[in-house]
């Protein structure tokens, strides 16, 4: 199976680069978009690599690198009376949401802004900069791989 590229958005204050740096490894849960949770089941794999986006920040960048070590399965989360991401809707034998685990890669020294990303005429058709409220996004290798070059540097 070919390995595909993804960006993944988190609020920083929530979940942010330095969390996954610390943790190793985390559950990408509390998705609650149709788009976004369809792209987890159904396309994402391991060893697919992701760009960590923080999002609702200034300012909101790429900050670094994860990949997936676990395919989508039930998110607990949706279970969980006590959880924000409840959904009294989503039964057990029919589960609504999915999520990942991703393991932290590398911090980049120097985080790609979605100003500077704008810039870019290698990105211009990024769906972060055509669709940028998507959660889970697809990245092509082309843009994966220009971004590494950018010089963000890994940490």
């Amino acid at each position: 199976m070919t390995m595909s590229y993804w960006l993944f958005k988190s609020e920083p204050n929530e979940y942010g680069i330095d969390h996954l740096a610390k943790d190793k490894k985390a559950r990408w849960d509390g998705i609650r978009n149709y788009q976004a949770r369809n792209i987890l089941r159904d396309d994402v794999s391991v060893g697919d690599q992701v760009l960590f986006y923080h999002s609702s920040c200034k300012p909101t960048a790429i900050v670094g690198l994860a990949e997936v070590v676990a395919e989508g399965y039930p998110d607990p989360a949706q279970f969980n009376a006590d959880s924000p991401y409840f959904d009294a809707k989503s039964k057990i034998d029919a589960p609504r949401w999915v999520c990942v685990d991703i393991a932290f890669q590398a911090k980049f020294k120097n985080p790609l802004t979605l100003a500077a990303l704008k810039k870019m005429p290698e990105l211009s058709e990024m769906v972060l900069l055509q669709q940028s409220r998507l959660s889970i996004q697809p990245v092509t290798k082309a843009e994966f791989e220009f971004i590494l070059r950018t010089g963000a540097g890994k940490s």
